[in-house]
């Protein structure tokens, strides 16, 4: 339950200080005051404690960890705060039943364990997707099938889908700025607003930059693979806080396989790292679609999905799984993944299958042994923390 205790203090232990959220909203910073964030206090209680922000913009990563798709919106701690909010707003539905969250879920590493999520009217298309370390990546483009360019264009595709949030412009639904006014209107938004940009300002961009840096802050550098890593010159080594079980599965990732001209693995790894390299774990850019081509609906086929979470966190630190795998959903357990990968099967009209899941034009056969599943296994479950699921930074500010 949210205390209405006090975090407002005067205005000159406050100091002024110029700050910059998008590259155009740059102002002097306003000092913080009980009589002007009143619907803030009465709305978030301590929850929200704007004279001592939490730390998302300085938060500490492993030396190791180069990949990052942030581009012209850096993480402030403002600016994630107010995405926190609208993150875990229902406002942001045209029945106030919807949030971000309701389909990234904090106790699933922000992923969901529905196969298909539900929305305001009906359910989503594809599964919801982890978001954890979504920052750290080379590939800019987000959702499975890479529609939205960037993040901040992502942000507000859920919000415009007649499905999940309903401000679509079709069907009878409002459009965008339909919710820029419900926004506009709510006492606290417009004080939160003016704390970040200096003006109380609702606009697309504004929403899209704070829920960006918001999703960027979540990460996760606390795993056990992180302690193994940060003790070796690189992945390669075996590590000494690894089993040999976890080691092997290690090497196994790593290394390429060797196949015949018929597509059977003879030797090597597995060859997962060539699409989700360590460090980071993300995504390949270059990646086409994995085998995996149905739809949750059940009929068609939908060959464009290219993009993929970050392993990290695939599990959560009790070794369960954070929900389903793939777009479709249609797998649940690690040794389901591993088994497709084992033995893909191209399937008509998957024209856009990734090569390298197709040795000398053939769908591969990894023949693995179990010794060799569990292996693997061991080892993508030495990836995940245990930070991410009780941070408070991350957590439902309106609880």
């Amino acid at each position: 339950m949210k205390k209405l205790t006090s975090w407002l203090v005067p205005a000159f232990f406050i100091a002024v200080a110029l700050y910059s959220c998008s590259g155009s909203d740059t102002y002097e910073a306003t000092p913080v005051t009980q009589e002007e964030y009143p619907g803030i206090l009465a709305a978030f209680g301590s929850n929200i404690n704007l004279s001592s922000l939490e730390n998302y913009a300085n938060q500490p990563k492993p030396a190791y960890i180069t990949r990052d798709n942030t581009a012209g919106n850096p993480i402030t701690d403002k600016g994630a705060t107010l995405g926190r909010m609208l993150f875990y707003d229902k406002n942001l539905s045209k029945n106030n039943t919807i949030s971000c969250s309701s389909c990234h879920k904090q106790e699933l590493a922000f992923g969901d364990n529905a196969v298909a999520s539900t929305g305001v009217n009906g359910t989503t298309g594809r599964h919801s997707m982890r978001l954890v370390n979504a920052r750290f990546g080379n590939e800019m483009k987000f959702f499975w099938d890479e529609r939205a360019a960037n993040l901040e264009a992502q942000t507000t595709f859920p919000i415009q889908d007649h499905n999940e949030m309903g401000f679509s412009g079709t069907n009878g639904d409002g459009t965008l700025q339909d919710l820029i006014a419900k926004l506009q209107n709510i006492k606290y938004y417009q004080e939160m607003f003016k704390f970040v940009y200096g003006d109380a300002t609702v606009n697309q961009t504004r929403i899209q930059n704070a829920l960006a840096q918001f999703i960027r802050s979540i990460q996760s550098f606390d795993s056990k693979y992180d302690v193994g890593r940060a003790a070796s010159a690189n992945d390669q080594q075996p590590f000494a806080n690894f089993t040999a079980q976890e080691n092997q599965g290690k090497n196994l990732f790593l290394a390429p396989p060797v196949f015949d001209a018929t597509g059977n693995r003879t030797g090597g790894g597995l060859g997962c790292a060539a699409c989700h390299a360590a460090p980071e774990f993300d995504i390949d850019p270059n990646s086409r679609n994995n085998g995996i081509i149905g739809k949750i609906s059940g009929t068609g086929i939908d060959v464009f999905n290219t993009k993929a979470p970050s392993l990290r966190n695939i599990t959560n630190s009790s070794g369960i799984e954070n929900g389903q795998f793939m777009h479709t959903g249609n797998l649940t357990t690690l040794q389901q993944v591993i088994g497709h990968y084992g033995n893909i099967n191209i399937a008509p009209g998957n024209t856009n299958l990734d090569q390298r899941l197709a040795p000398n034009g053939n769908g591969q056969k990894l023949n693995l042994t179990a010794t060799e599943v569990n292996a693997v296994i061991a080892f993508l479950k030495t990836l995940s923390g245990t930070d991410v699921y009780t941070n408070k930074k991350w957590s439902n500010p309106f609880k």
